[in-house]
């Protein structure tokens, strides 16, 4: 599983529905496509430009082609930038993938009778195999005291800048999990390439949050 996968398995829960507003969904997809390609250090974040360091391939092919829209570019571009444009179809392209692994499957259905809805609740029942072990590395990290693994912090980056810790450990103390996803996603565990495109993917899924604040509050 990629960062994508297995962020999109803790967004939904085992009824197939989001646990997280749809924009900051995309937006933290978006920033996970970025985070998997400095952690493979195909890219890097420069004077807050994102910028090519091995343009080879991933073996990933969404990964891939995003790698190659970075790199065909006539610009420089900030990080918040490519988040934006990575949010786009980014998240049905995952689900399709997962419903295609045979882990996820999509169940149609209506929405107050009339509005179609697809739901994506496991294939086989109860959470996900790869969501459990997901979460379970993720939990061992935050009632941990040391450092995690560069993946596992990664996605804990990635719950903490989504701000959807509340729900993905519902059951652990809140103040523990805040203080510890935050000693986790500044650790050590990456490199300052890494780290620099994590602040930067840190403030363009937290802008994309206000926004949906302010939009509920001005629709109240």
């Amino acid at each position: 599983m990629n960062l994508m996968e297995e962020f999109t398995l803790l967004a939904f829960d085992d009824d197939g529905r989001k646990i997280v507003d749809s924009t900051r969904l995309d937006y933290t997809l978006g920033g996970a496509i970025l985070l998997e390609l400095a952690l493979a250090e195909r890219i890097e974040v420069v004077d807050k430009k994102v910028v090519v360091r091995d343009p080879s391939a991933t073996g990933d092919e969404l990964l891939d082609q995003s790698l190659t829209r970075i790199a065909t570019d006539t610009k420089s571009r900030k990080p918040g930038h490519w988040v934006q444009k990575f949010a786009k179809g980014t998240r049905q392209r995952v689900l399709d993938d997962l419903v295609a692994a045979g882990v996820l499957r999509a169940e149609e259905g209506k929405f107050l009778i009339i509005f179609p809805q697809t739901r994506y609740p496991s294939a086989a029942g109860g959470e996900p195999v790869v969501e459990t072990e997901a979460r379970a590395r993720m939990r061992a990290a935050i009632e941990g005291t040391g450092e995690a693994d560069p993946r596992t912090s990664a996605l804990c980056a990635l719950v903490a800048a989504s701000d959807t810790s509340r729900k993905v450990f519902a059951d652990l103390d809140r103040k523990l999990v805040k203080r510890r996803l935050k000693e986790i996603s500044e650790g050590a565990w990456a490199a300052a390439a890494v780290k620099r495109a994590i602040e930067e993917v840190f403030a363009a899924v937290a802008a994309s949050g206000a926004a949906v604040a302010a939009a509920a509050a001005a629709g109240s």
